[in-house]
């Protein structure tokens, strides 16, 4: 049965970093199969990943409208352009979402593509969606479950009140979300007291403070993948806890041979 973990924050506060820590962690742990799902626009994870993107979903549905050949029924060919579109990595692969719609109605390329999207995911042991704050994508599935939600904040209140919006949203949308953790990331020193007060009115549990990483923030100004982050940086460290934490209710689980 395939596990979805969803990241979802405002933009500069670490998702995608997150997203990819969390993916090599299940990655050096041959914990199984992985899809990696881009769900942000601005389509990040695969420099997080170090692998190479070509063709995202948007672009596949922009193609719809003329590139279908003749005499191919339209289902049958995205479904073979999205599956050509998935990115083949070292134990992990990507599909990115791309761009939202352009001009014009896309409601049924959109179902098709929902569809043919979540009938993939299904093939997979682990589901990691790097997601924009609105999460307009994580609302547009049609399996409708999402095992773990985490949202991303920085330190400050304005982080914290960016992840309070991202929490009622989510409680707004037909998907059933199974645990739902507040990650607060690049924190230097102890969290304020007004942080922590407002964090507990929220009722969200934290599951992780991942402290300011001067080492992580060297890899993503030169570029460099996250698979060649040292095991012992702090945001390394961090992350393993929290996929631990994630992953102690699916003992079950066991690594692929």
């Amino acid at each position: 049965m395939t596990m979805t973990i969803a990241v979802a924050g405002k933009g500069g506060t670490g998702k995608t970093t997150l997203a990819g820590l969390l993916i090599r962690h299940l990655l050096r742990n041959k914990l199984g199969s992985v899809l990696a799902i881009d769900a942000d626009p601005s389509s990040n994870l695969h420099l997080v990943l170090g692998m190479p993107l070509t063709k995202t979903v948007g672009d596949i549905r922009e193609d719809s409208r003329t590139d279908v050949p003749q005499g191919m029924a339209r289902q049958e060919w995205l479904d073979y352009a999205i599956r050509t579109a998935i990115e083949e990595g070292d134990s992990v692969d990507l599909l990115a979402m791309g761009r939202p719609e352009g001009q014009g109605c896309y409601c049924a390329a959109n179902h098709l593509l929902r569809n043919i999207v979540d009938g993939i995911c299904k093939t997979y042991d682990f589901v990691v969606m790097d997601n924009e704050a609105g999460m307009e994508h994580l609302s547009r599935r049609t399996t409708r479950d999402v095992d773990y939600l985490l949202l991303v904040s920085d330190a400050s209140i304005r982080g914290l009140v960016a992840a309070e919006a991202m929490l009622a949203l989510s409680r707004e949308l037909e998907v059933q979300i199974g645990k739902i953790y507040l990650v607060v990331n690049h924190v230097s020193g102890k969290l304020s007291d007004a942080f922590r007060t407002k964090s507990d009115a929220l009722g969200l549990p934290m599951i992780a403070a991942i402290p300011y990483d001067p080492q992580l923030v060297e890899f993503d100004a030169n570029g460099l993948p996250l698979a060649e982050l040292p095991d012992d940086a702090p945001s390394s460290l961090a992350v393993t806890e929290i996929a631990r934490r994630l992953l102690k209710h699916n003992l079950v689980r066991t690594a692929t041979p």
